[in-house]
């Protein structure tokens, strides 16, 4: 008979303890979920911040090019004509 009681007590100490370790666990997976939504959210805004950078610089030397620099020239003449082909293939789209 002790032996079945000391099996139950047995059984609920460690009962207790999953019991615990499954509320800590479960806190725990809370907090790194609102971690993750956090710096996932942050990972969004600074790529948006970046392409908005990049789209500003691009603009910028663009600015310059057309401002009588000789440098970049050439980038932006690539970036005209890659333009004109793009509307030229929306021209052909639309007239069909």
């Amino acid at each position: 008979m002790s032996n079945t009681l000391e099996a139950i007590h047995l059984l609920e100490d460690k009962l207790q303890s999953l019991l615990f370790n499954y509320e800590f666990l479960k806190k725990e997976n809370e907090i790194l979920l609102r971690s993750t939504t956090n710096l996932q959210q942050e990972l969004l805004e600074k790529q948006e911040e970046l392409a908005s950078q990049k789209k500003q610089y691009d603009l910028l030397k663009i600015a310059k090019t057309i401002d009588g620099s000789s440098k970049d020239t050439r980038d932006t003449k690539l970036k005209i004509n890659a333009l004109i082909r793009e509307i030229d293939k929306c021209i052909i789209q639309l007239q069909e």
